[in-house]
């Protein structure tokens, strides 16, 4: 075959978001409250969902997501192609793209980024994200300041080579720690950065009271035309959700950015003076219980199948006051590779039984539910467990301290079951690879990780390999097909019980305008700043 670069993308040159734009004007201010401090701005550390979307205003990287969906798109990246064989990126970057400190935005910039999320000086918690690049492990074992994958070609152009093709890679350079930063900047702020952030972002960092408030002002050099639409964002740190519901209600906040508290969510949602004004959208999210299947009597097909028809899900959404919807497979709806099709295991406490019967257990056994200690999580481990004794297993419950049942669902010998509620799985990115890879597959299930279930299918495995070397744009409706797949035969060994998709909700004021999909943006998490305005 004749080797060649295939052109996959081309970006243009600004985005439209249907008619968000005739919803919303131009300027203004906003007011956004949370309760707790952000800890940091830097996009090579932040990795929490208070400052997600803060920083993904601030910065920019390669690739990006169109607003308020799943579709990926190109930002600073003005153009790519990707080699014949699927290992080498080449970027072509938009030229006049500048800092918020007025310089342009560069190749070796891009380099240097990257490179310096893998550095472990910096201690990224998205460091891992970048091992597809060659010269991965040599930095990141310190043996090497330098990723030898990177190329710097031109000043507008940076060649990526990877170790093996990997579909998920245009996903990564999504992420905030591949967001592009200036290295004078880092340098003079060291570990101060976060604190001082500089990036080429909509906003830009105009004061930050620590504890009390952070502003954000419209970078007037935006790369966008009419992006952001609105002048300033306050976010006001150290407030309560229950009084910032009330200063809401009274058009003093704008985001109750902690959302609406338990107690008030139903009284909230059923009345009609704020209808509309609570926002509700698919999350990338998915709570289950683990079996692991390594421990008897989990080791055995038909006790899982048995422990998956026992769970009475609609009680359990119930709990929680509807704010989530019964699950029936690993991935959430909003995942592409989501087989719409799938019936999965119904909610049949006399077949569990049976199949009991069948697995040598006619009376049941005895097990733990591990379960993190922190409400609604413990009530909800109780249903598990009243659901399970009606079938013959009793399950006592261990709660426990999130840290602690992250190390004993990691651990070959203990939390023979975990219901995952609060440490449930939230993609870092929309591709179905990233639940499978860390949570089922082989990979995962050694000590210390997050396969709890202990479950490795190596043919499932390969199956994954084969459909993450799928780049190509022809290739992408057979890839996902192929993620499809894999999800519904695992579920065929019933490693799991899914039990719910919780729905993400925010609440904003009467005077906000634009698409619903910008307050529950799946991406930028849990607001797009950058395309919300006021009526």
């Amino acid at each position: 075959m004749k080797k060649a670069l295939l052109t996959l993308a081309v970006a243009t040159a600004c985005f439209s978001y249907g008619a968000q734009a005739d919803e919303t004007k131009t300027g203004g201010d906003i007011v956004v409250t949370y309760q707790n401090d952000v800890a940091t701005l830097d996009p090579a550390i932040g990795y929490d969902w208070q400052n997600w979307s803060m920083i993904k205003s601030l910065f920019d990287g390669l690739m990006d997501y169109r607003p308020g969906t799943t579709e990926l798109v190109n930002d600073l990246a003005e153009s790519y192609t990707i080699s014949a064989d699927g290992k080498v990126y080449t970027f072509v970057l938009r030229k006049g793209v500048k800092f918020h400190n007025g310089r342009e935005v560069t190749a070796a910039d891009v380099k240097y980024s990257l490179e310096r999320t893998v550095n472990p000086k910096t201690q990224s918690p998205g460091a891992g994200f970048f091992s597809a690049i060659a010269g991965y492990d040599d930095e990141a074992s310190g043996k090497a300041t330098t990723l030898s994958g990177i190329e710097v070609v031109d000043d507008h152009t940076v060649k990526i080579t990877l170790n093996a093709p990997n579909a998920t890679f245009l996903h990564v350079l999504a992420l905030n720690f591949a967001s592009v930063v200036p290295r004078e900047a880092v340098e003079k702020w060291g570990a101060d950065f976060g604190k001082h952030p500089v990036g080429s972002g909509a906003f830009e960092l105009q004061e930050w009271k620590l504890g009390q408030t952070i502003v954000f002002r419209k970078n007037p050099n935006y790369f966008r035309a009419g992006v952001p639409r609105l002048d300033h964002v306050t976010f006001e740190i150290g407030q309560d959700p229950s009084v910032a519901l009330l200063r809401l209600e009274k058009g003093e906040v704008d985001i109750a950015g902690d959302g609406v508290p338990p107690a008030q969510f139903l009284p909230f949602k059923n009345n009609p003076t704020y209808k509309g004004l609570l926002v509700t959208g698919e999350q990338l999210q998915t709570g289950y219980v683990t079996m692991k299947t390594t421990l008897p009597p989990f080791d055995n097909l038909k006790v899982r199948q048995a422990v998956n028809m026992a769970v009475n899900k609609d009680r359990i959404v119930r709990i929680i006051n509807g704010r989530a919807a019964p699950a029936n497979q690993p991935l959430p709806p909003a995942m592409p590779g989501y087989d719409k099709a799938y019936q999965g295991f119904s909610y049949d406490p006399a077949k569990a039984k049976q199949l009991l019967s069948e697995a040598g257990f006619p009376n049941g056994f005895q097990t733990e539910l591990y379960v993190m200690n922190t409400d609604p999580q413990p009530r909800i481990a109780q249903s598990i467990q009243q659901d399970l004794a009606k079938v013959g297993i009793r399950a006592s419950i261990k709660s426990l301290a999130q840290a602690s049942v992250i190390a004993a669902g990691g651990s070959a010998s203990q939390a023979p079951m975990v219901w995952s509620g609060g440490m449930a799985w939230i993609a870092d990115f929309p591709d179905p690879s990233n639940f499978y890879g860390p949570i089922l597959g082989c990979a995962g299930a050694t000590e210390g990780g997050w396969n709890w279930a202990r479950y490795c299918n190596k043919t499932l495995d390969a199956q994954a390999a084969e459909a993450d070397s799928m780049v190509k744009p022809e290739q992408q409706t057979a890839r996902i097909e192929a993620w499809r797949k894999i999800f519904t035969t695992a579920m065929n060994d019933a490693p799991w019980v899914p039990v719910f998709n919780e729905k993400r909700y925010t609440v904003h004021s009467a005077r906000m305008g634009g698409a619903d999909a910008l307050y529950v943006d799946p991406v930028h998490v849990p607001v797009n700043y950058d395309y919300i305005g006021l009526k």
